[in-house]
This record gives C-alpha cells, sequence and structure tokens, in this order.
C-alpha cells in the first residue's frame, strides 16, 4: 500500500468539521432548516417556526448548533434575526444534492 494513502487522512481538522456537518443535517429538523434556506435566500427564525409548525425556541436551538458549525450565519434587523446559509464547499454540496431530490 503506498505511503501517501494513509497522508490523505491526515485533515484530522478537516475530517472532523465534515464528519460534523454530516451529523447536523441528520437531524430533520435541522435539515428541514436546511432545505428552506437551500430554497429562500434569508428566513426570520419565526418565520421558520411557523412554516414547520414548531417553536421558536426549537429552531432557535437548530440554528445555534448550524451556525456554530459555521453552515448559517445571520444578520439582524431590530429584534428579528433573519438566517442564510454560509457560502462554503459543503452547503454547495448540500444545495447540489437537494436539487437532485
Amino acid at each position: 500500500m503506498p505511503k501517501n494513502i494513509k497522508r490523505e487522512l491526515a485533515n484530522k481538522k478537516a475530517l472532523r468539521k465534515c464528519a460534523q456537518q454530516f451529523s447536523l443535517v441528520g437531524d430533520t429538523t435541522r435539515m428541514k432548516i436546511c432545505w428552506l434556506l437551500c430554497n429562500h435566500n434569508e428566513l426570520a427564525v419565526s418565520e421558520i417556526a411557523n412554516i414547520l409548525n414548531v417553536s421558536v425556541s426549537v429552531v432557535s436551538h437548530s440554528l445555534k448548533k448550524l451556525r456554530q458549525a459555521e453552515m448559517v450565519k445571520t444578520r439582524h434587523e431590530h429584534k428579528q434575526v433573519f438566517y442564510t446559509l454560509v457560502n462554503n464547499d459543503f452547503n454547495k454540496f448540500l444545495k447540489h444534492s437537494l436539487s437532485q431530490i
């Protein structure tokens, strides 16, 4: 086995982040949020909660995890917080994958 094959897995930080991102979208609520944000550039927490028919606190908790994983970013306007997907490789992959469904 060539030694350079083992080096392909040397970037442990990148592998951990990728695993984290995949596990986050493995949750149904977070996947639904990502689906919505893939199809709508920006949504407020209350809009997402209303669409998903769940509490604002459930959506906020899910968005917090997505924000910590650098998958979404926020914009504040008065008392409302709007979310959008971050333009990164994982989200591009996610958008492409969801567009195939």
